[in-house]
């Protein structure tokens, strides 16, 4: 079976995923997608270590998004990428896109994009380019 949703992020093998946010509401399809697809475990919000991806699970209700971004998703390789993960519109804790992309730029990062994950919304955050 196809891992759909990693997919729909651009998951491959070998990529290490950090997963933070994690709770009882999140989609085990979508986490297991994600294992599925990079050929490994979700490492947990708190290892230190680089990783390719962040899988973040959020709500609004968390806190300060911005500033998540900015100090919590820890090391990321270069080109390397955050999935903000909310809860679609008229689901509890739905965050509307336009807040993930303030938080996004308020952090100095870009909101590339929104995919569909069954009962949640993946908001890829990218670096901005550098330079001029």
């Amino acid at each position: 079976m196809a891992a759909v949703h990693a997919e729909r992020m651009d998951l491959r093998a070998g990529q290490v995923v950090r997963e933070i946010g994690w709770d009882d509401d999140t989609d085990p399809a979508i986490r297991d997608d994600v294992r599925q697809a990079t050929g490994s475990a979700l490492l947990d919000g708190d290892v230190e270590v680089t990783a390719d991806v962040v899988l973040y699970w959020w709500r609004n209700g968390d806190g300060d998004l911005a500033s998540e971004l900015l100090h919590d998703v820890g090391a990321l390789s270069d080109g390397g990428t955050i999935w903000v993960l909310t809860p679609k519109a008229g689901r509890p804790g739905h965050c509307p896109a336009e807040d993930v992309t303030e938080a996004a730029a308020d952090a100095g990062r870009r909101h590339t994009t929104t995919v569909g994950l069954g009962a949640w919304d993946g908001h890829r955050i990218e670096a901005r380019p550098s330079g001029p």
